[in-house]
């Protein structure tokens, strides 16, 4: 398989699957933490290695190593694996995705962005998702009418913090994930609530539906239930861990243990909270965006110029959402006709925003 963004959280995962059933590695592709990139080359041993920096290649150990976005479009396409897990973080795993595609790889997904700014051009009958919550909805699906799914959001670094303090939290504050260890990206998402809006997008495409919404579980654990149309409800337990989502999106089925299952009596009891608008402002366009799954492009856009900002503390923790917002009412009835007009709405979005 070809590993995309095999020193991230998910990545880090994704080779310990790896190394569990024996899997062979062909690309490792990677961004600038080098140490550790080598010592996945060292123990996986791929036949070719990309890297984001030209300017770090000398410190890859490894004779065959690239560097940029056209080298992982052409790794893909000159590779004789099957399978491309793409753990790229943002609007940068979207040519990966329709390149894996073009290709007619199967694709493990963890890259939210492709299905939640290109959902509609998109041929998911070879996608696979990575995330937890997805896993859990198709984990449940059976032979029996719908009613909606919902599913599970932690809460975020700041889901116990006093509203009226937000404005003033630091970047520091902001990464300290009360439940998981992800990048500094996704951590952010987290604690605006965006990724879990890009989630229910993806929902929305992968299962044919806008009969989804998220509640806070804050043990997540629970990861994703079903409600069928007789009012019965089922869930999706297991301990947090993205290894059992990533065994059964390259292995197709897995029916060795993964995980240690959930010992409810230690857990003692769940706690389950309203996604409050007045904590995670981006929750008042929810019933919006899932009803004009184009503002997808838009909120992903907006919100990466923004948390960009928020990182290098050019604006307050607030200000990410409220970027966003702007941009979703400027760009409302924005509608993209073909893949080509994705690239250049996103361009125009964070052009809007970077002022």
């Amino acid at each position: 398989m070809i590993v995309l963004g095999s020193t991230g959280s998910i990545g880090v995962n994704t080779l310990n699957i790896a190394r569990k059933f024996n899997l062979n590695v062909e690309v490792l592709v990677a961004g600038n933490n080098i140490e550790l990139l080598n010592q996945q080359i060292k123990e996986f041993n791929p036949k070719k290695v990309v890297i984001a920096n030209s300017e770090y290649i000398k410190d890859v150990k490894h004779t065959c190593v690239k560097a940029g976005e056209e080298e992982i479009l052409y790794a893909i396409e000159q590779s004789e694996s099957k399978t491309v897990v793409n753990a790229l973080v943002g609007f940068l795993g979207l040519r990966p995705t329709l390149k894996a595609i073009e290709c007619n790889k199967k694709i493990a997904l963890a890259n939210k962005e492709s299905l939640v700014v290109a959902g509609k051009f998109i041929d998911q009958t070879k996608l696979s998702p990575i995330d937890s919550e997805h896993f859990g909805l198709w984990y449940l699906l059976q032979d029996k009418k719908v009613s909606s799914m919902t599913i599970t959001a932690s809460g975020g670094s700041f889901r116990d913090y006093p509203i009226n303090e937000l404005s003033k939290v630091s970047v520091k504050e902001a990464l300290n994930h009360p439940n998981w260890s992800m990048g500094n990206k996704i951590t952010i998402d987290s604690a605006t609530m965006t990724n879990k809006m890009f989630e229910l997008i993806e929902a929305a495409w992968l299962f044919d539906t806008k009969k989804v919404d998220a509640i806070i579980e804050t043990k997540s654990l629970i990861h994703a239930l079903v409600n069928f149309q007789d009012g019965s409800t089922t869930a999706h337990i297991a301990n947090a861990s993205m290894q059992l989502p990533i065994a059964y999106a390259i292995l197709g089925k897995c029916d060795e243990n993964i995980l240690e299952p959930v010992d409810l009596l230690k857990v003692g009891n769940l706690e389950f909270r309203k996604i409050e608008e007045e904590r995670y402002l981006i929750w008042q366009v929810k019933d919006e965006i899932l009803n004009n799954l184009d503002l997808g492009v838009v909120l992903n856009a907006a919100n990466e110029v923004a948390v960009s900002k928020f990182l290098d503390s050019k604006i307050g923790f607030l200000d990410i959402p409220k970027i966003s917002l702007k941009a979703l009412n400027k760009f409302s009835n924005i509608s993209a006709n073909s893949i080509d007009e994705i690239f250049e709405i996103d361009k125009e979005v964070r052009k809007y925003c970077e002022f």
